[in-house]
């Protein structure tokens, strides 16, 4: 009873004291919070005041390489607050190829630090109160996946979620010795070598619903080993199974091999067809692109230069892995089959004389 009774009486001093006493000048945690009292005479934790929301206007956003892009998001409180709120605001990646989410910015007030490829590229915009939108420069092409939006006040936080995509094109790629010789380390190094990367499920499914049909396999960004089929055959999982993306089983990414499909985005520059008054081997148009102030083009440039520009050349020119191609936005007779494509010879052997692809840096874009 004794102890029952003092209890009480703390309870009825806690209530008379919040509700008589002066008030103390608010410290950051106690807009939201109070302590008091459990049964126990332990302390307890309230939710007391306003809350704090965060939100996107936009779920994803598309841009291309060499691009800008501002990922939006806000926060705000319920009631509005009689004065600003100090808070910290924190933009995380997750990959789209998977992995850990990293930090790309951290900001408190006016103070921001940036970390690992993000720094330098990335800043808060912060153009009213509560604008946390996140404004990204240059983009790469690995910065494609879901970046989240965290406001931190107090012992109180709340986030949101933005996609970020790059328009590009997906193309199957080879190795020169031919057909499933890549492993998947030596895919993600073919792609590199070809200006571009390692294609994502995504941005695969988004060219199979633009109509891509190929039979072969291929590595993706996530190390599974997949290919698209809009017309079902024998060779090609069956006849009867419906037209979609085909997945391989989960395997191990050491020593299996595969092709793999390679994903490009908007260039910094332009690919060409060189003029010239006659046919050239491979070390001959090397240098034929240096004599004219450019570089021999790689196959992910000419594949952007089709999809982007709509180049259209009917004729076959070497590129820099020792590939002849051609880029056909306008088919016709006597240039392949009948819908636009990048045609391909393989690798023919380095001495044969072909045309050749140059691509020009354009400074004034980078």
């Amino acid at each position: 009873m004794i102890w029952c009774f003092q209890t009480v009486l703390l309870f009825i001093a806690h209530l008379v004291l919040s509700d008589w006493a002066p008030a103390a000048p608010p410290t950051q945690n106690s807009f939201f919070y109070s302590d008091y009292l459990n049964e126990s005479g332990n302390n307890e934790l309230h939710f007391i005041g306003m809350k704090l929301y965060v939100d996107s206007a936009e779920q994803s956003v598309l841009s291309v390489r060499g691009g800008n892009a501002t990922l939006q998001c806000r926060f705000w409180y319920e009631p509005v607050p009689s004065s600003p709120r100090e808070v910290r605001v924190k933009w995380s990646w997750l990959p789209a190829a998977g992995g850990q989410e990293t930090d790309v910015i951290v900001a408190f007030g006016t103070r921001f630090r940036s970390f690992g490829d993000f720094r330098g590229r990335v800043q808060l915009r912060q153009d009213f109160p509560g604008d946390a939108a996140l404004v990204l420069n240059k983009l790469w092409l690995n910065d494609t996946g879901r970046y989240r939006c965290t406001v931190v006040d107090g012992l109180e936080d709340q986030s949101a979620v933005v996609h970020l995509e790059l328009q590009g094109v997906v193309f199957p790629y080879q190795h020169p010795h031919g057909r499933y010789h890549l492993s998947f380390l030596g895919a993600q190094q073919a792609c590199k070598e070809q200006d571009s990367t390692v294609a994502t499920i995504t941005q695969l499914f988004q060219c199979w619903k633009e109509g891509m049909n190929w039979c072969n396999a291929g590595w993706l960004a996530d190390g599974t080993v997949q290919y698209p089929i809009t017309q079902s055959r024998e060779p090609c999982g069956g006849a009867r199974l419906a037209p979609g993306v085909r997945r391989y089983d989960r395997i191990h990414l050491y020593p299996n091999h595969y092709d793999v499909f390679c994903f490009s985005s908007l260039l910094q520059g332009r690919v060409y067809y060189l003029q010239s008054s006659h046919k050239m081997n491979l070390t001959e148009a090397q240098h034929a692109c240096q004599e004219d102030g450019a570089e021999i083009a790689k196959v992910g440039q000419l594949y952007s230069a089709w999809k982007f520009t709509g180049l259209d050349r009917c004729a076959a020119g070497w590129l820099a892995d020792g590939s002849v191609r051609y880029p056909i936005t306008r088919p016709r007779s006597n240039c392949g089959p009948s819908e636009p494509g990048v045609r391909s010879f393989g690798f023919p052997p380095p001495q044969h004389k072909h045309g050749v692809y140059c691509y020009k840096l354009d400074t004034e874009r980078v």
